[in-house]
């Protein structure tokens, strides 16, 4: 080769050449290290949320997430997951491209469950008694009897300014309906006392619901309400199938007594007064009887009584009340 054939130096590219290629550079590096995890959408792997709770992907590139508890009352759980652009992937690194929020559903919270509440509280399946360190007790009364001489009894209690709990027989209630309404119209509760008052602790479980259901029937038919209180018939204490049936009703406790007056024997007003006032104390719930006329004429002396001793005649509910 001839000296002046020599190849002659190519110029320096210019600078606008150099930044382009630099720049062509840089973004296949930036792509490259793009994390695998970033394209985890479009079904290409699971997505791990900040909890490390992994949710499969939806054909939207979203992660599904599970809200715990919806619809159960414990509310819901949000997911916290990674923030995915438009289409479900990650903006890559170093892009300066802001990412863009998917719109996707929000999980509406659930309220937290709360305890039901009734008007008294937890009871046990029978209740004998009342709170000894209060000043009341609770005269209850089986429902029945000639209706001139239970309003008698009620004009009594009235004017002593008692209130109290009568448990009425299911017949008893249906051949006297009005009766219903008085005893409710003088502030006193109604109860069930079986619809027949028969032995019911000798009965089969299928007899014993039968006697019990058949008053509350007549209850709720000439109240509204079955009432709050069921006392078994014939018998203090209920057995484990009179309970069971019960419950069947809708009495969840059954209610017996601590102190039986034994009016319904008919040993005359002054010995009701002389057994009521001799062991009655804070507390106690009394078993007497409508329809007997010694208990009515008993009742002025043992509301005196029960004054002098500092104690107050109020319904059952008010007795077991918190």
């Amino acid at each position: 080769m001839r000296q002046d054939e020599a190849s002659t130096p190519e110029p320096p590219e210019p600078a606008a050449a150099l930044d382009r290629r630099g720049a062509l550079k840089a973004a296949a590096l930036a792509i490259a290290a793009v994390p695998v995890a970033a394209c985890q959408s479009h079904g290409h792997g699971p997505v791990t949320s900040a909890a490390n709770a992994t949710a499969p992907a939806t054909a939207g590139g979203q992660a599904a997430g599970t809200a715990h508890g919806t619809g159960s009352g414990h509310g819901s759980t949000t997911v916290h997951e990674p923030a995915a652009t438009g289409t479900g992937h990650a903006a890559p690194p170093g892009s300066g491209a802001a990412p863009t929020a998917t719109s996707r559903p929000t999980a509406t919270p659930q309220p937290a469950p709360t305890a039901r509440t009734s008007g008294r509280p937890a009871l046990p399946p029978e209740v004998t008694s009342g709170p000894r360190n209060r000043p009341n007790v609770a005269l209850t009364f089986h429902g029945q009897g000639d209706p001139a001489q239970v309003r008698a009894l009620l004009d009594e209690l009235e004017r002593g300014g008692a209130r109290v709990t009568v448990l009425a027989v299911g017949s008893w209630l249906q051949a006297a309906p009005e009766m219903a309404k008085r005893i409710l119209d003088g502030g006193h509760e109604l109860g069930n006392h079986t619809q027949n008052h028969a032995d019911l602790a000798s009965m089969s479980a299928a007899d014993a619901f039968d006697e019990i259901n058949g008053c509350a029937a007549v209850l709720r038919r000439l109240t509204g309400s079955i009432g709050t209180w069921f006392r078994p018939s014939q018998t203090q204490h209920a057995t484990a199938t009179i309970r069971t049936q019960a419950t069947r009703v809708g009495y969840a406790t059954c209610l017996s007594y601590d102190l039986d007056s034994l009016d319904n024997t008919d040993p005359g007003s002054t010995a009701v007064v002389s057994t009521v006032s001799g062991s009655v104390r804070g507390g106690s719930i009394v078993s007497m009887h409508c329809g007997h006329a010694g208990t009515v004429a008993a009742i002025p002396a043992i509301l005196e009584r029960l004054r002098q001793m500092g104690l107050r005649p109020v319904t059952v509910s008010e007795l077991v009340r918190p």
